[in-house]
């Protein structure tokens, strides 16, 4: 009997469309990549040639992702087979929009409870803004050997569904940024205690549950709904993600119609077809490519390991005292053990010998591996590192060392996941005499924060340099960014220890996205009590 071969429907369907050749009298504009025949060889110099011709719309044969009855159809059942979902939906603008629809799909009555792990992505915190949701908010654990924060304790969920028994569901990031995460059915078993769903952001671990050496996935260990960014770990183009449900806990006619709202009406094709290639690359060949990636990866931290100058964040480093019990075989963590190179010095210098990291923060170098990882990507790599090593104290790079380094990791002062346990405050809610309360995190469980679309107004703001911020409450985003996790939320009290952070991001010269001025030079705070109340009389 022949094998099976795996399908990609609408892969296929795309082949088929570039093979006809028809003549096109429907957007998009470029007609196949025509428009630019006169310019290049599209053959040979234009490097979107290929995308272009495969480029379609909806017409008969493509179907339609927001009334899926074909291809598209199929390829969205084909995937939710595979990664063990009960419905998989195709998503073409990241795992923000996954987030987005699962909060507006729990969250849809203004002023609903989510409880929200506190270091969530800034998508997360749109999609509460855009419901007019509370988030109470759930310190995560920090590791105690590398300082890095992973997901709430069971007993930190277990207090807030006791505190919050309204709370519409819990909403976690797993794994972080670092490849760290725990055993997720705990949680999932307390919120279905509690009759509500638990919604991952697994968008740097669609690959687990994979191959029998990868970490669990989500949804084998009960969450009702997982984002997933194929593109970031597996093999989909940049934007092509997939959010999995199952279960009865989550509206999926209402997870439809909020899909309709957040992505756009024109998706493209190719990050679509890519998300059903991918599938079908990993059904037909996933254990096989999956085997020599971990290879590869093994191979590389046994070769680190030799080398003196950098350092590893491995599992078990921290005994008892471990925040994490799983670590993603393909993400490797380097740390220059040496104390001579900050992460973004260490970065600069890797980038410099031709190898571009995942992210830095001022400790961690993050290089995220996958089935498309080589020999020759690992071999160039250490090739690097032993410059880097060769080089020693004389090394010098861009990135300066604001503050000194030191060996041990988990003694460096900040991380951009790191959560401090001095009192964190919400959001201030300013009502129409724009009064302000502060909210404060109390065993790990903080008080209702309500987020809203609404505008402060410009003359309740005023911007101070970020030396004369601590004690003041932050009156825009700070998120450095990767990974795009907020060390500010507007309305937070700005602590010394903050205010100490977003110095040493400045003189790391840290990318940091939601504030206006890119230097760190200045924050957007909002004015005083007494600054406010001058505000209001003068109006009168």
């Amino acid at each position: 009997m022949a094998e099976h071969k795996p399908r990609a429907p609408l892969y296929e369907a795309l082949v088929h469309y570039r093979k006809r050749k028809d003549a096109s009298f429907h957007v998009p504009g470029h007609k196949d990549g025509q428009a630019y025949l006169d310019i290049w060889d599209i053959n040979e110099e234009m490097a979107l040639a290929g995308v272009m011709k495969i480029d379609a719309t909806e017409i008969t044969g493509t179907d339609d992702l927001h009334h899926p009855e074909g291809v598209i159809l199929e390829a969205q059942q084909l995937a939710a087979e595979y990664f063990g979902a009960a419905e998989t939906f195709f998503l073409v603008g990241g795992s923000t929009v996954g987030n987005l629809a699962l909060i507006l799909s729990v969250c849809t009555a203004p002023g609903d409870v989510l409880l929200v792990q506190r270091n969530v992505h800034k998508s997360v915190i749109h999609g509460l803004m855009l419901a007019g949701a509370n988030a109470v908010f759930l310190s995560p654990q920090l590791d105690a050997a590398s300082g890095l924060a992973t997901i709430p304790s069971v007993e930190t969920v277990r207090e807030a569904l006791r505190r919050y028994p309204g709370a519409k569901g819990l909403l976690v990031t797993h794994p972080n940024h670092y490849g760290m995460g725990t055993q997720l059915q705990p949680l999932a078993q307390l919120c279905h205690d509690s009759g509500v769903p638990l919604l991952v952001d697994e968008a740097h671990g669609a690959h687990f549950g994979l191959h029998r050496q990868l970490p669990p996935s989500a949804l084998a260990q009960g969450a009702d709904g997982v984002v997933q960014s194929t593109h970031k770990m597996l093999t989909a183009m940049t934007m092509g993600e997939m959010l999995h449900v199952q279960g009865d806990l989550l509206d999926r006619s209402l997870i439809r119609q909020r899909l309709t709202m957040v992505q756009s009406s024109s998706p493209s094709y190719p990050i679509m077809a890519s998300l059903d290639l991918s599938r079908c690359l990993l059904q037909a060949s996933g254990e096989k490519l999956f085997a020599q990636a971990l290879d590869l990866a093994s191979q590389m931290r046994s070769e680190i390991r030799t080398m003196k100058r950098f350092g590893l964040v491995e599992l078990g480093a921290s005994g008892v005292s471990a925040a994490y019990s799983i670590q993603d075989p393909f993400k490797v963590v380097l740390y220059d053990a040496a104390g001579e190179l900050n992460g973004y010095a260490l970065q600069e210098a890797l980038e410099a010998r031709g190898c571009i990291p995942e992210m830095s923060d001022e400790r961690y170098v993050v290089l995220a591996l996958s089935v498309g990882t080589s020999q020759q990507d690992l071999n160039r790599l250490l090739a690097a590192l032993r410059e880097i090593t060769a080089a020693g104290s004389g090394l010098t790079t861009g990135v300066q060392l604001a503050c000194s380094a030191v060996a041990n990791p988990s003694e460096s002062n900040i991380s951009t996941w790191n959560i401090f346990e001095s009192p964190v405050a919400s959001q201030p809610q300013l009502n129409a005499q724009h009064s302000s309360q502060n909210l404060h995190m109390t065993a790990n469980v903080s008080t209702p924060v309500l987020f809203s679309l609404q505008p402060v107004a410009a003359p309740l703001i005023e911007r101070i340099p970020i030396e004369e911020s601590a004690g003041r409450q932050a009156a825009e985003m700070v998120i450095p960014y990767p990974p795009g996790i907020p060390i500010l939320y507007p309305g937070e009290w700005i602590t010394n220890e903050i205010e100490t952070m977003l110095l040493q991001l400045r003189n790391f010269k840290a990318k940091c996205q939601g504030v206006e001025d890119f230097s760190l030079r200045t924050i957007s705070v909002y004015q005083s009590t007494e600054q406010r109340r001058e505000h209001r009389e003068s109006e009168r």
